[in-house]
């Protein structure tokens, strides 16, 4: 699927009404043939057990790998993650809008779920400026407590990345433009949830547990 061409600041709050088809497109597969994304009911008898805007069944697709290092050097791939639940979302630490916001939004998450063992993934979407230190700094000012990783890199290794998860990055003067969507990956690295900000703590919290007790 072709994104939608960034236009400036609006893109950031125009984005609504492409967002959820990008959730659906990202890593569900080729338009042509089964979608594997399925939008959850408002309310149904039949709704899936995860409450996320976007499902997947499990094992209808792995979620895709990556090998980045994080703030303190480490190197961190979905496989090094598997018998967990992992959240991953793309952020710039020296954001000063969106950023911040879905970063005490996700320290919710993480005081919800303490007991899920869920982790966080962060890529960044800023190679240019983000470092160990600004990573760090916005992790602290969050309330960030569970276990996270803010994976960084030059561009040409994060680029693939989001293209993989469909996250649309645009370097502008002074500022940067991208898409916002944060995944749930199972245990056994298959992609099952997909969520637009602003998403409930509370949503995301209840999807993780359910992930979290399942093997």
């Amino acid at each position: 699927m072709k994104l939608p061409k960034l236009d400036g600041r609006r893109a950031l709050t125009a984005r609504r009404g492409w967002a959820l088809a990008v959730v659906v497109a990202a890593v569900a597969g080729s338009a042509v043939g089964t979608v594997l994304a399925v939008q959850r009911p408002a309310s149904s008898a039949a709704a899936p057990e995860l409450q996320a805007q976007v499902v997947w069944p499990a094992g209808a697709k792995p979620a895709p790998n990556f090998a980045l290092r994080d703030q303190d050097g480490k190197l961190v791939t979905l496989a090094s993650e598997r018998g967990r639940p992992v959240l991953v979302t793309f952020l710039d630490s020296r954001c000063k809008r969106e950023c911040p916001v879905e970063g005490r939004t996700l320290a919710d998450v993480q005081r919800r779920t303490a007991a899920s063992g869920a982790v966080l993934a962060v890529v960044s979407i800023d190679p240019w400026a983000d470092t160990p230190g600004s990573a760090r700094k916005f992790a602290a000012e969050a309330g960030w407590r569970g276990d996270w990783h803010w994976l960084l890199g030059k561009k040409a290794r994060l680029a693939p990345v989001w293209r993989a998860y469909n996250i649309a990055v645009k370097r502008t003067p002074g500022d940067i433009l991208h898409s916002t969507a944060l995944y749930l990956i199972d245990a056994r690295g298959d992609l099952r949830a997909g969520y637009l900000f602003p998403f409930s703590p509370g949503v995301v919290a209840h999807d993780v547990r359910r992930l979290g007790g399942s093997t």
